[in-house]
């Protein structure tokens, strides 16, 4: 029977889902694939079969093959992408992208801010999705097992108001691998993000669960004692101090819902222009009407949390070859720098 399942494993909310079986007492000998492929309802044998070979499909803990002859009594335990709804077709729009990489199995993005990754109630058209879908049809690619026939593979997500590099998997094989680094925490992700203030020390790690605010149903937050939440794990790195603000790097070692914006809140050094998180105020600085207008400039600069996915590493799933890419900084943040860095500099100048 299935003993437990979280479909919410590594932030990307509904991408995943987690599940462990413990075979009964009386089980005849039977193949793991066709055990499995049994219990999980709309989950073909040759997706299973994926999983196993990626490593994502264990039994007591250990890697199998697909013809493995389950005994009694054993665990599995079960990491896969999640089936998407089918009935939810995918209208292919064709919206420019800006395709950093792309080959028979994958594709690296880098998205705009503003863009929303998938539709929605609020967002039925116009998503990144929806541009992939296009994609992928004018490139005649063959659509990834159990999909919609418009359905891209998204391996993982960022907020609609965040820039920067996304992993877009065009196929089962490519899908169960890259999902299964994920899972490892593996994948090296960096990300480039101006806060309030100064972080003190400069670099560090913050670690703190993180789940939804039981007060703000839209808000995620840290539970410090680690009594709700999921374990959340961001290093971070002062790369410019300019007083007022900082440019920092962010790096995860887990990928929960809004991690750096809630870790960096946590810290007192909310991202800079989140409404969400309390960066849309002055945090630092002073009252005064010139420095209001200035910092109202600059939010009109950068109408959204200055946040931007700046790096991605993973294994190619075919090849085994180490890929890693970087985005530039966008130009509403690169902007936003240069004006703070003239500020600081200026006053300087009047204190000399």
């Amino acid at each position: 029977m299935i003993e437990d399942q979280d479909n919410d494993i590594d932030g990307d909310d509904g991408l995943y889902e987690h599940y462990r079986f413990v075979t009964p007492g009386g089980l005849k000998p039977v193949r793991v694939d066709k055990y499995i492929q049994m219990h999980l309802e709309g989950v073909s044998r040759n997706k299973i079969q994926n999983g196993i070979r990626a490593g994502s499909i264990k039994v007591d803990d250990q890697e199998i093959k697909p013809n493995f002859i389950l005994k009694p009594s054993q665990t599995i335990t079960i990491f896969l992408p999640k089936p998407p709804n089918i009935g939810d077709r995918i209208v292919p729009e064709d919206i420019p992208l800006d395709i950093r990489y792309e080959d028979e199995d994958l594709m690296v993005i880098c998205k705009p801010a503003g863009l929303v990754v998938h539709p929605g109630i609020s967002h039925e058209s116009g998503t990144l999705v929806n541009a992939l879908a296009h994609h992928l049809r004018a490139s005649d690619m063959p659509v990834m097992e159990g999909n919609s026939p418009d359905r891209p593979g998204l391996v993982h997500r960022i907020d609609k108001d965040t820039s920067g590099l996304l992993l877009i998997a065009k196929n089962d094989f490519a899908m169960t691998r890259l999902a299964k680094q994920f899972f490892d925490h593996s994948i090296k992700r960096e990300y480039n993000t101006i806060v309030w203030g100064a972080p003190d020390p400069p670099s560090g790690t913050i670690e703190g669960h993180i789940g939804r605010d039981p007060r703000f149903r839209l808000l995620m937050t840290v539970f410090p004692d680690g009594e709700e939440g999921k374990e959340s794990i961001t290093h971070y790195e002062t790369l410019e101090d300019l007083y007022y603000v900082s440019l920092v790097k962010c790096t995860l070692e887990t990928g929960r819902t809004h991690q750096i914006r809630v870790h960096m809140r946590y810290i007192g050094h909310p991202v800079f222009s989140d409404a969400r998180y309390g960066g849309d105020r002055i945090v630092k600085g002073t009252v005064f009407t010139k420095y209001r207008q200035f910092v109202d400039n600059c939010f009109a600069i950068c109408p959204r949390q200055a946040l931007h996915a700046r790096t991605l590493g993973f294994v190619h799933p075919r090849t085994g070859k180490q890929m890693f890419f970087e985005s530039e900084l966008p130009e509403d943040m690169t902007e936003v720098l240069n004006k703070w860095r003239a500020y600081v500099s200026h006053k300087k100048e009047n204190l000399n």
